[in-house]
C-alpha cells in the first residue's frame, strides 16, 4: 500500500489558512450580492440565500439532531451573535448597492482593529502597548479612508461603520462560544437571515428570473461555506490572529469590481486601507512573536521528566 506523506500543521497555521479561503469565498459571495442587490431588496436577498443555504443544511441538521442544536451552550451569547450576523451582512448588502465595492470593503477591514481592541476586555486576550499603538495607527486609516467625497452616499458610509463593527462582534462572539459546533453556529446565521428577509421581502417584491434564482442559490451556498470557514478559523487560532487576514479581501474586492462593475477605487480609500493593513500586519506579527515568546517561556520553566538521563 502506498502512503500519501502527511504535512503536520498546527491549530494556528491551519486557522489562518482557512480564513484565507474564507476571505475568498466571501469576496465572491459579495461581488454576487452587489449585482444582485442592483435589481432585487436586500430582504429579498436575504429571504432566497438564506432559504436555499437551509435546504442544503437540512441533511447535516438531520443527523446530528435539531434537538442537540437548539440546546446549544450560552444560549443569550448565541442571541447576540446572530443579532450581530444579521445585520452585518444587512449593512454590507444595503451599502454596496450605493458604494464602489472596493470602498466598502475597505470600510470593512476596520474589523480586525476593532478586534483587536475589544480582545482584551471581551476575550481576556493580552495587548501589549506596541499593539495598542498599532490600533490607533489602524484608527487613524479609517479616519483616511472615510474622508468624504460628494461622489459618495454619507448615509451608504455611517451603514458601512455599523457593518464593519457587527461584523467585529460575531467574530469576538464566535471566539467565545468555541465550544459549539460549526453546524449550530451556521444553522443560527441563516435562521437570523432568513426571518429578517421574511420581515424585509415583502417590500419592494420581484420575482426572480431563472438565472437569478440560481445566482440567489449560489450566494446562500457561498456564504454557509464562508461563515463555517470563519468559524473554525476563531477557534483554531486566536481571534486577534486571524482576524488581520480579513485584509485579502481588498484585492479582491478591486479585481472583482472593476471586471464586473467597471469600478476603480479612489486614491484616498486605497491609502486609507494601506495604513489600516500595515496596522492588521503589525498586529499579526506582534501576536505571533508574542506567542512563541510564551511557549519558550513555557519549556524553560517546565522541569524535565524523571528518568530523561
Amino acid at each position: 500500500m502506498i502512503r500519501l506523506p502527511t504535512i503536520a500543521m498546527s491549530p494556528t497555521r491551519a486557522g489562518v489558512l482557512v480564513m484565507l479561503l474564507a476571505m475568498l469565498l466571501f469576496s465572491l459571495n459579495d461581488a454576487i450580492g452587489k449585482w444582485l442587490v442592483s435589481t432585487y431588496s436586500v430582504g429579498q436577498v436575504l429571504l432566497l440565500r438564506s432559504a436555499v443555504a437551509l435546504m442544503i443544511l437540512v441533511p447535516f441538521l438531520w443527523r446530528r439532531g435539531l434537538s442537540r442544536i437548539i440546546s446549544a451552550e450560552r444560549p443569550g451569547l448565541q442571541v447576540a451573535r446572530v443579532v450581530f450576523s444579521t445585520a452585518e451582512v444587512f449593512c454590507f448588502y444595503w451599502a454596496v448597492y450605493f458604494l464602489p465595492l472596493a470602498d466598502v470593503m475597505t470600510y470593512w477591514l476596520a474589523a480586525p482593529i476593532y478586534v483587536a481592541a475589544m480582545s482584551p476586555f471581551l476575550l481576556n486576550e493580552r495587548v501589549g502597548p506596541v499593539r495598542w499603538a498599532s490600533i490607533a495607527l489602524g484608527f487613524v486609516g479609517v479616519i483616511v479612508a472615510l474622508t468624504p467625497s460628494a461622489e459618495l452616499n454619507p448615509l451608504a458610509i455611517i451603514v458601512s461603520i455599523i457593518g464593519t463593527l457587527a461584523f467585529a462582534l460575531m467574530v469576538i462572539t464566535g471566539r467565545s462560544l468555541r465550544g459549539t459546533p460549526d453546524i449550530t453556529l451556521v444553522f443560527f446565521q441563516i435562521i437570523g437571515a432568513l426571518a429578517a428577509g421574511l420581515i424585509l421581502a415583502p417590500y419592494g417584491w420581484i420575482t426572480p428570473t431563472l438565472p437569478d434564482f440560481f445566482l440567489l442559490g449560489t450566494l446562500g451556498v457561498v456564504a454557509m461555506t464562508a461563515h463555517i470557514c470563519v468559524n473554525r478559523a476563531v477557534k483554531l487560532a486566536d481571534a486577534a490572529t486571524v482576524a488581520p487576514l480579513q485584509y485579502t479581501l481588498l484585492p479582491w474586492a478591486i479585481i472583482l469590481g472593476f471586471l464586473f462593475f467597471g469600478e476603480l477605487p479612489r486614491l484616498v480609500t486605497l491609502g486609507g486601507a494601506a495604513i489600516i493593513i500595515t496596522s492588521s500586519l503589525i498586529i499579526f506579527v506582534r501576536e505571533k512573536r508574542s506567542k512563541q515568546a510564551s511557549a519558550h517561556q513555557i519549556s524553560i520553566l517546565e522541569p524535565e521528566p524523571r528518568g530523561s538521563d
